[in-house]
């Protein structure tokens, strides 16, 4: 628009344009041109400060994710670190476990590895003031005869979470 502006102008000026009705339509014709292209102008000044916005938003964007990435870094070598702190712990565990093993009766063994996998980890727990401290449910008097009864090296299970119930002096026998 601003070449057509441009040429029709310089044919004005140059006086190429000799018939008056031409010459008037000419004029409305560049008249119509600097209004067109004075919105155009207008609307490409709200677009780029759009698209300033936008970038604004952009870059604030990206500072957000390179400092979550970072912070996701952190935590994963934290994690990392963690985890092979408890791969440590438990390889010591197992080693120190393998001679307290020893001479225990095998159907014991089974029963403990049983009750470990289908207890999330816990498949003994103590008895203390007549309370499992397993599933923490009180065991009634009648189960507390039972397992006073009970030979000291017989199993005894807790009825409510068949956890093997460790017998001390605060369990209240």
């Amino acid at each position: 628009m601003k070449a057509r502006r441009t040429r029709d102008r310089e044919r004005m000026d140059a006086g190429l344009i000799t018939n008056p009705k031409d010459l008037e339509r000419m004029t409305g014709e560049l008249e119509s041109l600097e209004r067109r292209i004075s919105t155009l102008e207008d609307e490409e000044l709200e677009v780029m400060e759009r698209l300033e916005a936008a970038q604004g938003m952009l870059s604030s964007v990206n500072d957000r994710i390179g400092a979550a990435d970072t912070r996701l870094a952190e935590l994963a070598a934290g994690r990392d670190a963690r985890f092979a702190e408890i791969d440590a712990e438990l390889a010591e565990l197992a080693t120190r476990r393998g001679p307290a093993v020893e001479g225990l009766p095998a159907d014991l063994l089974a029963l403990y590895e049983k009750l470990r996998e289908s207890k999330g980890g816990l498949a003994v727990s103590h008895l203390t003031q007549r309370r499992c401290g397993g599933c923490q449910l009180g065991i009634d008097a009648a189960e507390l005869a039972a397992i006073k009864a009970a030979p000291a090296d017989e199993v005894v299970r807790c009825e409510e979470c068949s956890r093997i119930l460790v017998r001390t002096s605060e369990s209240g026998l």
